[in-house]
């Protein structure tokens, strides 16, 4: 592939940092046959790992460009992307081809992190014991490894079968065929074992890297998603040991999501960014223009419709619930999670609120995202809410972590210990129980009031698109979609395009042994 060929000439760069890898930014270029002589070494190039999930394909998002994660809620019935052309739009309306940029962004970032990962790999496992302990090689490999369990996993989930590539590749053996899923999957459970039983606990002094929690959760997350719920890699053991490390839900939600959130004890793994004077690390996830909240991403109506009430009811049958203020006595995560009409979602100036700006419902979906988005400028460094910023994106937060056990326990019929996880999910936003609004429930119905708190609490998220696949409910999600009164939006379900992304057209082209998946053929 001509990608693969490129990254393997690729001279990495690695970031100059102290103690946290996002800190500074630096011109050093160092290759391979001159590096990894120490525990320094190796986290400079460690970090060249954790840069890469920065770009826009990746975690780093986008504001008027092709898409990353955090716009993937955009693929299905969350979110509209009235950019259609940065990728999710065009998909959900099906005239999105192999050579539609969202998807050779992400197959090329992805492979590009990859070979980072294959070389350091490589190189730690050939340095010497008498310049790194085998414990700390043990660590930094965990670390590869997590991030490459990490890649190989968004890969499979999103083109199903793809290259698996695990040592650094020659220009000899750059033209590689298609592995399966389940190749894919075997992989990822190697890489992600090791993790978990390699990294520390915390990464002391260093918030950003992955830990031994962050490897645990992300395991689960594959395990459930493969419907391997018991065992001892199973997600009900997995997240039972991520009980014991510590993390907790953080007392206010809506605060979560901003930058005095990120390092809250619920944050299980992040992709950190830092944009200032002295480093360019930053994102445009959390960007917008001050004219209406987030222009390119919108949340739909079905979306903020399933935000119950206050009392724990439905919107259809709870008598709080006020047409013409549909915003009141709503869920809070609802009011974290979506501008509704008449809420200031910009302030040009904070220290002068007559300048501030209310959303006035207007737009297609007439709400507003407000998860994640930016209010003000920086006045201070001078950088406006449309430019590159230093929120970081979480990947995993504990209340994913309590979701997925109570997922796997419903699925495994410990309904009691599914409720009491919904329970605690609800009780940090004062929510009502599970108990005193729903009754005894049997586990069809618990398996839906589980299926609906993780989509209200996960809302926005990057996350939907996987969890619907999973559930086999990408074309009801497509139904309800298109059953929005959204203008000039006509979401298409295709069968297999719906649920599988085209490998890149270029890659096909300059790779005689890359076959394109059967759904796009």
């Amino acid at each position: 592939m001509r990608n693969l060929i490129f990254i393997i000439c690729l001279v990495l760069t690695f970031s100059n940092c102290s103690t946290e890898f996002i800190e500074r930014s630096s011109d050093n270029s160092l290759t391979a046959s001159n590096f990894f002589k120490s525990e320094e070494d190796i986290q400079l190039a460690l970090n060249g790992i954790y840069s890469s999930l920065q770009g826009a394909g990746m975690y780093g998002g986008g504001l008027n460009q092709w898409q990353g994660f955090p716009g993937y809620d955009g693929i299905g019935d969350n979110a509209f992307n009235q950019y259609k052309w940065e990728g999710p739009g065009d998909y959900m309306e099906g005239i999105a081809n192999p050579n539609t940029g969202i998807f050779n962004q992400l197959w090329t970032d992805s492979y590009r992190t990859i070979a980072r990962a294959n070389l350091v790999i490589q190189k730690v496992q050939e340095i010497s014991t008498d310049l790194v302990s085998q414990d700390e090689k043990d660590q930094f490999l965990g670390q590869a490894y997590f991030l490459r369990g990490l890649l190989y996993f968004n890969l499979a989930v999103f083109y199903e079968s793809a290259p698996l590539i695990t040592e650094p590749q020659t220009l000899e053996d750059a033209f590689v065929a298609k592995n399966t899923y389940e190749e894919l999957t075997a992989q990822i459970v190697t890489d992600l074992t090791f993790a978990s039983e390699n990294l520390p606990a915390v990464q002391m002094n260093q918030f950003g890297y992955a830990t031994k929690g962050a490897a645990l959760a992300l395991f689960a997350r594959v395990q459930l998603y493969n419907e391997e719920y018991t065992g001892t890699y199973g997600v009900i053991e997995l997240t039972n040991q991520i009980l014991g490390l510590g993390y907790s839900l953080h007392p206010i939600y809506s605060e979560l999501f901003s930058q005095e959130g990120e390092q809250s004890p619920e944050i299980v793994f992040s992709v950190r960014f830092l944009q200032n004077a002295l480093t360019n690390n930053g994102e445009t996830f959390s960007g917008t223009y001050g004219g209406t909240p987030k222009v390119d991403q919108r949340p739909m109506p079905n979306l903020v419709n399933d935000y119950y009430c206050t009392d724990g009811l439905p919107i259809s049958s709870s008598p709080l619930y006020d047409s013409n203020n549909k915003g009141l006595n709503r869920d809070p995560r609802a009011n974290a999670t979506i501008y509704f009409k008449g809420d200031v979602y910009y302030k040009p100036d904070p220290s002068d609120p007559t300048q501030d700006r209310a959303f006035l419902g207007n737009g297609p979906t007439q709400f507003g995202m407000r998860k994640y988005i930016r209010q003000s400028p920086d006045l201070t460094l001078g950088i406006d809410t449309y430019e590159p910023g230093s929120q970081d994106f979480y990947l995993i937060r504990y209340a994913d972590v309590l979701l997925m056990r109570a997922e796997a326990m419903v699925e495994t019929d410990d309904l009691s210990g599914a409720t009491e996880l919904v329970n605690q999910v609800r009780a940090r936003v004062g929510m009502p129980r599970v108990q005193d609004v729903e009754g005894t429930v049997g586990k069809g119905q618990l398996r839906t009031i589980v299926r609906h708190e993780r989509r209200v609490e996960l809302a926005l998220e990057g996350l939907r698109f996987i969890d619907l696949k999973r559930w086999d409910q990408l074309e009801e999600s497509v139904i309800r979609a298109s059953g929005d009164p959204v203008p000039s939006y006509n979401p298409q379900y295709l069968a297999g395009k719906s649920s599988v992304f085209p490998i890149p057209q270029n890659e096909i082209d300059v790779n005689p042994k890359l076959k394109q998946h059967p759904a796009w053929q």
